[in-house]
């Protein structure tokens, strides 16, 4: 497979970013995990925020994407503790049941 050629942006070459993977802070600093367009798994590396300018259109659906995986994550534990809440009141009643 040949290595993919980086691209010039403003008189200066860079890489094109496929996807951000995930984002996390590495010593206190912002960074997000990046797959370059044509590379392989191997080759995702962390880059701070201010070395992704031209990929903004990215990070925003990464954002995105993420604020609505959270938001679903949110919503699945709050049903959870409702039906833990539920189920824990239905087995008191029903013991109350059996044995007065």
């Amino acid at each position: 497979m040949e290595e993919p050629k980086p691209i010039e942006v403003d008189g200066v070459e860079e890489w094109e970013v496929e996807k951000i993977l995930n984002k996390r802070k590495i010593w206190g600093v912002e960074k997000y995990l990046v797959r370059w367009k044509g590379f392989i798994a191997e080759y995702d590396i962390w880059e701070k925020e201010e070395d992704l300018e031209n990929a903004r259109g990215v990070m925003e659906k990464f954002e995105e994407r993420m604020s609505m995986k959270i938001r679903r994550q949110e919503m699945l534990n709050m049903i959870e503790e409702k039906n833990f809440k539920r189920g824990e009141l239905l087995g008191k009643y029903m013991v109350k049941m059996l044995y007065g």
